[in-house]
């Protein structure tokens, strides 16, 4: 699979991340399998027809971009760039389609001319940015006319029922529970009509902002606290903060919850994202 260099010409800032990312196997086994779920419902709500390019900002370990290059043969190019070069690497391995292009890179700069693609999509990203705006601003600019800008991210307060087991879990620990849970619950684009203000705001045309909701299976609690003690995203970070004592406590907190009374065994939690999508003029 080629490479090729891209031509810087975004702002010269950055946008770093709060989402700690240093493990592409790690990301798939917290957030991978949510994200493969997730890529149809968001691609059919972006109505992304009638593309040659497009592009993958905070692509990650590349499910979108692969879902994309998968679902239309005719498309010519699908560039994914991310900040994380593990998880950049990670996703060009996973495929040799040369029509996939995998780049390091800051969705706040982003390294690409004027008009360049057809659409560009963001998901379940644009909440981890500190300067989300901006980042929403040059996908705008790296889009031609008529092409669509759209993004997803986690209802996190009030739709997606696995984070909220843990996050609740945690705040009844304490005071730093509860400043990670209220961090989590208001991060940017996150609540109801977060992104359509910001599309509004920069200037996009025909702006719809809805929800759509995906289930995912567990096997066990087990299989459901394992992307809990890993290494990637804010809520493992605060996990590998505590003390053996807080976190045998907080283990034992979600159990019960993820239990509910009824035996070990499989279960299935809703999770709802926002999207939104809206036409460069």
């Amino acid at each position: 699979m080629q490479h090729d260099p891209p031509r810087p010409r975004g702002p010269a800032t950055s946008g770093a991340s709060t989402f700690a990312a240093a493990d592409g196997n790690a990301y798939e086994l917290q957030m991978g399998r949510w994200s493969r779920r997730l890529a149809p419902l968001f691609v059919e709500f972006a109505g992304i027809g009638n593309a040659r390019r497009v592009l993958d900002v905070g692509c990650g370990t590349g499910n979108l971009a692969l879902f994309m290059a998968q679902r239309d043969p005719t498309l010519a190019r699908v560039h994914g760039i991310d900040v994380c070069p593990a998880y950049v690497e990670y996703a060009r391995r996973r495929s040799d389609d040369a029509r996939l292009q995998f780049h390091i890179g800051d969705a706040c700069a982003l390294p690409f001319s004027d008009g360049t693609f057809d659409h560009a999509l963001a998901m379940l990203a644009l909440q981890f940015m500190p300067r989300a705006e901006l980042a929403v601003h040059e996908m705008r600019r790296v889009t031609r006319p008529g092409g669509i800008v759209a993004a997803a991210t986690w209802d996190t307060r009030g739709g997606y029922v696995a984070m909220r087991l843990v996050l609740d879990a945690a705040a009844m620990l304490g005071e730093a529970g509860r400043v990670h849970r209220a961090a989590a619950y208001t991060r940017p684009m996150s609540r109801p009509g977060d992104l359509a203000r910001v599309w509004a705001d920069v200037g996009l045309k025909s702006v719809r902002q809805d929800s759509v909701t995906i289930r995912m299976e567990f096997g066990s609690f087990a299989d459901f606290w394992a992307p809990v003690t890993g290494t990637e995203g804010p809520l493992a970070g605060y996990v590998a903060g505590l003390g053996l004592e807080d976190r045998a406590r907080l283990r034992e907190a979600v159990r019960l919850a993820y239990l509910d009374g009824e035996t070990e065994g499989p279960r299935s939690f809703a999770a709802t994202a926002w999207v939104v999508r809206g036409a460069v003029p």
